[in-house]
């Protein structure tokens, strides 16, 4: 009536009818399923009570879930479920096919068998640790932060960057989120800030960097070709709090282009917080280059520049070299002269401020080039000292020209070269012109007359 008050009272009573008896078989089914409900409602308690008690979420006392179990099976086997609803049991058996149709089904294993190695969790964690996503900011966008950006993002980290040039477009298409002020760059706040600038520029571009609104605790690395330069400056400009981590890709955007896999990554960790998360992720970073399949070599920075100069720094002027004489395909080409149009291409497309900056900021070069330049004469000297005994006999004739030398097409000559046109003097001529003038075709020459100047001041000494 309070719901519907526009209801007369007596018309709810009058429509109510009468309740009509059950028959004595159902109300016993009904008097039997109750007391079995109750039966098996006060062991199950039984049985999590005693669980409980043991603390123990799974195992529990061994009677007690006996008794559970049982209960459980008497409750669901009883011939009371006949006497269910139509409805009931209706649902109850598709709730019994369901079972059946899982049962006959494959298994789908749900976890991993107990029979594994003994550290196979803790390698599986590990693995998923490395796997978590780093915000990588790389300072310097050209070729080479590009080519790193590239992996990084194949990886699954984030990738922002900044530059001097505008490189916007190109970084929308790497889906790189790029910054043309460096303050707005830092205030993304990335876990890791790689300087992938020249190696002159280096210094000039660490110095004018906000790094007052970076985090405190920021990864910073560098992947400059000589390491001794960065790490002094790092060490000298950075925070304290912050890490540092010295890297080198012993290969380009050329010679990586494909796969990485074997090619050789040098890094050198210089300062790493004791934190297991700085030290997490300097092993995240690391990882990329590591699932690349690089060849991962920890070296100091010292002994990285001494080994460098004598192999990236002479493979580069090689290259330079062979460049500047602009060498070219031909129809014979052997594997040997191939692989120098390869050394050529390598090196020589690379900008002349990466080869400076190799020679100006390693100390060691130096030395490595004057052990070219020595290498180099020595050879040449082997040549023409070669070539000098062997054309002796051929241009001397002391019968008819007893101080000069006969060319090759037989006529005198007496240094100068006489009359004869350029053009038709050989090579072998000019070789003749060298030796008459008093020169040497090589270095066993003047080494004798230094000998012989020698001992004619030893001789003068010994008579005064």
């Amino acid at each position: 009536p309070a719901r519907y008050p526009s209801r007369a009272p007596q018309d709810c009573r009058a429509r109510t009818r009468p309740l009509e008896p059950r028959s004595s078989t159902y109300q016993r089914a009904s008097r039997r399923r109750i007391r079995t409900m109750s039966a098996a409602t006060f062991v199950v308690a039984g049985a999590s009570t005693a669980c409980a008690s043991n603390r123990h979420p799974v195992k529990g006392n061994a009677k007690a879930r006996s008794a559970a179990l049982g209960a459980r099976r008497a409750v669901a086997s009883r011939g009371d479920v006949r006497a269910l609803s139509s409805e009931r049991h209706a649902s109850f058996r598709a709730s019994t096919a369901r079972v059946g149709a899982r049962r006959a089904s494959p298994v789908t294993p749900r976890a991993l068998d107990a029979a594994q190695p003994f550290d196979f969790e803790a390698k599986q964690r590990q693995k998923v640790e490395k796997k978590r996503t780093l915000k990588i900011g790389i300072v310097g966008f050209g070729n080479f932060g590009q080519f790193l950006a590239k992996r990084f993002i194949k990886n699954g980290h984030d990738v922002i960057a900044t530059s001097r040039s505008d490189y916007g477009s190109i970084a929308a298409e790497l889906n790189v989120g790029y910054y043309r002020d460096p303050d707005d760059f830092c205030e993304m706040h990335p876990d890791v800030v790689i300087f992938c600038t020249s190696i002159l520029s280096t210094e000039a571009t660490i110095n004018a960097f906000p790094m007052q609104r970076l985090r405190r605790n920021t990864l910073v690395a560098d992947v400059l070709s000589v390491k001794q330069f960065p790490k002094q400056l790092f060490l000298q400009r950075m925070p304290e709090n912050f890490d540092i981590l010295c890297l080198h890709p012993m290969f380009g955007p050329d010679s990586g282009k494909g796969s990485w896999k074997d090619l050789p990554l040098v890094y050198d960790k210089v300062r790493v917080g004791e934190e297991k998360s700085r030290r997490e992720r300097v092993e995240r970073l690391l990882s990329v280059f590591e699932d690349e399949g690089c060849r991962m070599v920890e070296m100091s920075c010292e002994e990285h520049d001494i080994q460098a100069a004598s192999s990236q720094f002479i493979t580069h002027t090689v290259g330079r070299m062979l460049g500047t004489m602009e060498l070219g395909e031909t129809t014979i080409n052997t594997k040997g002269y191939e692989s120098l149009l390869s050394l050529v291409n390598n090196t020589y497309n690379d900008s002349f401020d990466l080869y400076y900056g190799l020679f100006m900021y390693n100390k060691n070069a130096t030395a490595e080039l004057s052990r070219l330049e020595l290498a180099f004469s020595q050879v040449k000297a082997q040549l023409f000292d070669r070539l000098h005994t062997l054309i002796r006999d051929d241009i001397f004739d002391e019968a008819s020209v007893p101080t000069g030398l006969r060319s090759g097409n037989g006529k005198a000559k007496n240094g100068g070269g006489g009359d004869t046109p350029a053009e038709e003097r050989t090579f072998k001529d000019r070789l003749i012109d060298q030796v008459n003038s008093g020169g040497s075709l090589g270095g066993g020459s003047t080494d004798e007359k230094e000998r012989g100047d020698k001992s004619e001041r030893e001789e003068g000494a010994a008579s005064r």
